[in-house]
């Protein structure tokens, strides 16, 4: 598109800085938002000649007085500030002095994926008051990164447009939907400035994110021999490890699409990159990330409107590291939106790009207030079964421990397969239809008719287990004071 050609910064990672006068690092600019307090906020650049002192200013007061390193390289640690401002930081070096103004601090998002991460804002139905929204917030700032795929990580990415506070311009319009309206619901809870930072490339594997180092730790795929984004690491190298510096709070993602058919494989590799972003993001901000940063991440949403139970279905299973929810044991400081309950086949941009970005950003923002900012009281996820019980041809499961009261909307959705034995393996195929013949407040009931004569006993129940598994927000199980959809799950037996 045109718009990726405008005001494109790019600068390779085997340039020498030497010779050059004293600048920031080509993402930190006018208007852009550090991160906060307790964090201190990482900022390096370039220039001078070696060993040439650089004095850092922050609102007229000196914080720090260093020498650039031999590749001309210097790098400070801000003191930690509290949420707010504007502040202004400059830098000099050998009688040059650069700066930066109107910067806020707060808390640093980055937002990655593929083509539903990238889904603009002018493609959603209620796009101009949503703008006008966040005009109105006067604490948001956004940022987005170029598409460049690379062979080694690069020292500085490619923009399409550097920060600025949302507005009605071109730059807004085709900014990430779910990560700007991710930011306006955080804002209506929470006071601090957010800066929004947009990387991501539509229909690449989750390889193409991971460093090398995530990808060994999960069996190897062949690797592709053309150059182009879906290549092992390329992205991570010129997408991310650009980034990596920045003193950040938390990602969100959006991908998953492109690994529909490789979901056991999805399981590890998806665990293996948010572990080594964590472990990346904090060592290039010499340890002022966290290494657990919060994680979100959409679970995929409805496709084809056909029946196909395999492909989405699986990833969904696999993205929640096989247990049906996050946070969990191996995804520690995750939290998910559903959205299997969000199909839009008649979406301009193809069913497998729905408009519903509103409700998947509102969904998200409810988990991060839960996880991420430990707000009290957040009920964040639908309902999650806690115990099966068999009593003849009916099974009943009991969500959330019998806490939290659900809402029934359909019968239709669960599944059984048989066999002879509890120890039946269920296989892809074999499944059969075991609709809700009853509900408690917070329980179904199933019937399990279907498993009947050599094959009587229940072997498996698996709910939502489709690519598309229901029309528009009528699934059959909900959060009745949420409206949050439960997810969907696998059990294999014993139950009882």
């Amino acid at each position: 598109m045109a718009f990726y050609l405008t005001c494109i910064l790019l600068v390779g990672a085997c340039c020498a800085y030497s010779d050059a006068a004293v600048r920031f690092a080509n993402y930190y600019a006018n208007h852009m938002v550090l991160q906060k307090a307790p964090a201190q906020a990482h900022i390096w650049g370039t220039g001078g000649a070696v060993g040439q002192s650089v004095t850092v200013v922050m609102d007229g007061k000196t914080v720090a007085t260093l020498a650039a390193n031999d590749a001309g390289v210097w790098e400070v640690l801000l003191p930690a500030t509290v949420a707010g401002g504007p502040h202004n930081i400059s830098v000099t070096s050998n009688g040059t002095t650069v700066s930066l103004r109107d910067v806020l601090f707060g808390d640093v998002w980055i937002c990655s994926g593929q083509s539903n991460m990238e889904y603009s804002m002018n493609g959603i139905q209620n796009y101009s008051a949503l703008v006008t929204t966040a005009m109105q917030r006067n604490n948001l700032r956004i940022f987005r990164l170029d598409h460049n795929a690379v062979n080694r990580p690069t020292k500085e990415p490619a923009i399409v447009f550097t920060w600025q506070a949302p507005g009605q311009d071109w730059q807004t319009d085709y900014f990430s939907a779910v990560c700007l309206i991710f930011a306006i619901e955080l804002s209506q809870n929470l006071t601090q400035p957010f800066g929004m930072v947009e990387t991501n490339w539509g229909g690449t594997p989750v390889e193409a994110w991971s460093s090398p180092e995530a990808l060994a730790a999960c069996p190897q795929q062949k690797k592709k021999r053309a150059m182009d984004p879906n290549l092992p690491s390329v992205l991570y190298n010129g997408m991310i490890a650009p980034i990596l510096p920045m003193t950040i709070f938390g990602a969100i993602w959006y991908q998953g699409e492109s690994n529909a058919g490789r979901p056991h494989l999805y399981a590890c590799q998806f665990k293996a990159m948010i572990s080594d972003w964590r472990t990346k993001f904090h060592q290039a901000s010499k340890n002022q990330t966290s290494n657990m940063f919060p994680f979100g991440f959409v679970q995929l949403a409805p496709f084809r409107n056909t029946t196909i139970k395999a492909g989405f279905s699986d990833i969904r299973w696999a993205q929640t590291a096989e247990y049906g929810y996050v946070p969990n044991p191996t995804l520690t400081n995750v939290f998910m939106a559903v959205a299997m309950d969000l199909p839009d086949y008649d979406s301009p941009q193809g069913s497998i790009h729905p408009r519903y970005k509103e409700d998947i950003a509102a969904r998200l923002a409810l988990g991060a207030r839960g996880v991420a900012y430990g707000q009290k009281n957040i009920d964040y996820q639908g309902p999650f079964p806690t115990r099966f019980s068999l009593t003849g041809q009916r099974m009943t499961i009991e969500y959330d421990n019998g806490n939290s009261d659900i809402a029934i909307r359909t019968t239709n959705g669960f599944e059984i397969c048989c066999g002879p034995t509890e120890s039946q393996v269920c296989q892809a195929t074999g499944w059969i239809a075991a609709p809700i013949s009853g509900h408690g407040p917070t329980s179904v009931t199933l019937d399990n008719s279907g498993c009947h004569g050599n094959s009587h006993i229940v072997a498996g129940v698996r709910y939502a287990w489709e690519e598309s598994p229901c029309d528009f927000k009528k699934c059959a199980v909900y959060g009745l004071g949420t409206n949050l959809p439960a997810p969907p799950f696998v059990k294999n037996a014993p139950f009882n």
